[in-house]
């Protein structure tokens, strides 16, 4: 299998499916297209019928789009329990990451994600707030029904917590304010090997989006310095 994913410090929909290969121990390996470059579309375009990433490339299976890659990656490894094998907690599981494959847009907008620089905290809008709230809520009740055999969504570590990894960057980053609870599984998500060598890689990038810092006061700084 090939992952074709965009650069790790910015690309949140590529980490999704990454992190449940790397995770789940499937074999697989991955090719980087660098974001916001003069050559980024037509060299994404070259893999990817959709013109983004991520894009699973499996022989002459090809799935784009973060949830439907994860869905395949289930599907090929049913041993992995890629999603719980609780009926009920997989039927949340699928619900929650559904809402956030299309959802959340104002908290996306506001919170971009990036690896390499924590924010000052600051009014992100009300859109985002009202995102924020909505997600701790779902957690919560993820970790209130089905948690209690670890420290993940739904115990351990599952496709869920992919989908909402990049989500748990965004409130690291820009220092949202949340719940002891919140924070709790946020350092879980964060210690978690696989996105520990995710982060690692990002953090050896030397590629930089400055748009996408536009109005950030940058409070601490985890790239590595250049040579």
């Amino acid at each position: 299998m090939e992952l074709v994913i965009g650069n790790k410090l910015f690309s949140s929909w590529s980490l999704r499916p990454w992190l449940v290969l790397a995770a789940f121990d499937i074999p697989f390996s991955e090719t980087m297209v660098v974001l916001r470059q003069a050559d980024t579309a037509a060299r994404i375009q070259a893999h990817s019928p959709s013109g983004k990433v991520p894009v699973l490339i499996d022989g002459d299976v090809v799935v784009w789009e973060s949830l439907a890659i994860i869905e395949y990656l289930a599907e090929r490894h049913p041993d992995r329990a890629i999603w719980s094998q609780d009926a009920k907690a997989r039927a949340h599981a699928r619900a929650i990451s559904s809402e956030m494959h299309a959802g959340f847009q104002a908290l996306r907008q506001a919170c971009p994600m990036n690896l390499g620089k924590r924010f000052a905290p600051k009014d992100r809008g009300a859109g985002a707030q009202a995102d924020i709230a909505r997600i701790v809520a779902l957690w919560a009740d993820a970790r209130a029904r089905f948690g209690a055999g670890g420290p993940f969504l739904y115990g351990a570590f599952s496709a869920a917590d992919a989908m909402y990894a990049p989500v748990v960057t965004r409130l690291d980053t820009y220092q949202i304010a949340v719940d002891d609870g919140t924070r709790r599984y946020m350092d879980a998500m964060l210690a978690h090997p696989a996105f520990v060598r995710w982060r690692t890689a990002a953090l050896a990038e030397t590629w930089a989006i400055d748009a996408l810092e536009a109005g950030e006061t940058v409070v601490e700084v985890f790239l590595k310095p250049a040579h």
